[in-house]
């Protein structure tokens, strides 16, 4: 249709436009219903589900989960850890891309069959293990830095897509004027990669935020909980109250009395410290995204086009 859109166009913009409204809000309503229940007294929410908006809006239940110290000892050992490995582990894993990039590295068949073999096999939980053990890494905070310092060789593979599309004129011109592999890596080849280093760092921090493994395979101090970690154990906790508290109601009513109490009472009880502590432990990933979103088109993208 000339001078306009053919009906053909208008329906799937429509259907477009009606598709993306909807996953949109299956994406962003779960995490807005554990926002406002969270924000909800704990026996009102007992009485039925918000939807919108709390019913009875009060900051109960995050003040006691702010205000609990091992929330903040955890806290503090995720985001060091988190900022620490993503960190060193982006820059060390970019250095190495970059050694496996170059054609003269003398044995690159070889690291890129140990670097393929590692993607799909792994040595497994108990060597794991002992490896940690021998290394005096068990319940250590190193444990957390130390054995997350390679960002994989999938991240490699990334890197290396990146630098390829470097004109191999810029390295001859470097060489020329007698600069060392580093000064080409740090004065070169980093500033024009940070797209692809920031999308990286942002996929790392996430999954470094996200990790209770570690800390469940490897540590025994209360000390040294992270905040997904303490998460898990709180929600495990209610699950086991709940469940026993069921029990005890049909058997015999002064502990199914005293379970409930330990549940909580008026406008904080263990559903709302659940919602509480996982939006609490959500929300610095979520504010981090928006100002790297930039980065990710191109950065994703970058060696996917040949000129």
């Amino acid at each position: 249709m000339v001078g306009g859109k053919s009906s053909g166009e208008r329906v799937f913009n429509i259907t477009n436009v009606a598709f993306m409204l909807i996953l949109m809000f299956a994406t962003i309503y779960p995490f807005w219903y554990a926002v406002a229940s969270s924000l909800n007294g704990g026996v009102d929410l007992q009485r039925g589900p918000v939807f919108l908006w709390p019913r009875e809006f009060t900051w109960a239940s995050w003040r006691t989960v702010l205000s609990d110290p091992g929330l903040i000892q955890a806290t503090w050992i995720t985001v060091s850890r988190t900022v620490i490995v993503t960190a060193v582990s982006i820059l060390y894993t970019a250095m190495f891309a970059y050694a496996f990039s170059r054609p003269y590295l003398r044995g690159r068949k070889w690291v890129m069959a140990v670097g393929f073999t590692s993607m799909y096999f792994s040595g497994g939980l108990i060597p794991s293990f002992m490896l940690i053990n021998w290394l005096g890494l068990y319940d250590n905070y190193w444990v957390y830095i130390i054995p997350s310092l390679f960002g994989g060789f999938w991240n490699v593979i990334v890197l290396n897509a990146n630098y390829k599309t470097i004109p191999d004129s810029l390295f001859e011109s470097a060489k020329m004027d007698g600069a060392s592999e580093f000064i080409v890596f740090f004065r070169i080849v980093l500033p024009l990669s940070k797209p692809v280093l920031a999308a990286l760092s942002v996929f790392s921090a996430v999954s470094i935020w996200n990790d209770y493994g570690t800390t469940l395979y490897f540590t025994q101090s209360n000390h040294l909980q992270t905040l997904q970690y303490l998460i898990l154990k709180l929600l495990q906790t209610s699950t086991a109250i709940e469940q026993l508290a069921s029990t005890a109601q049909l058997s015999n009513a002064s502990v199914f009395a005293l379970l409930s109490k330990s549940q909580g009472e008026g406008l904080v009880t263990s559903q709302t410290l659940q919602l509480s502590s996982m939006v609490i432990a959500s929300i610095p990933m979520i504010v981090m995204y928006p100002f790297a979103q930039r980065f990710f088109l191109k950065g994703v993208l970058i060696g996917s086009v040949k000129e």
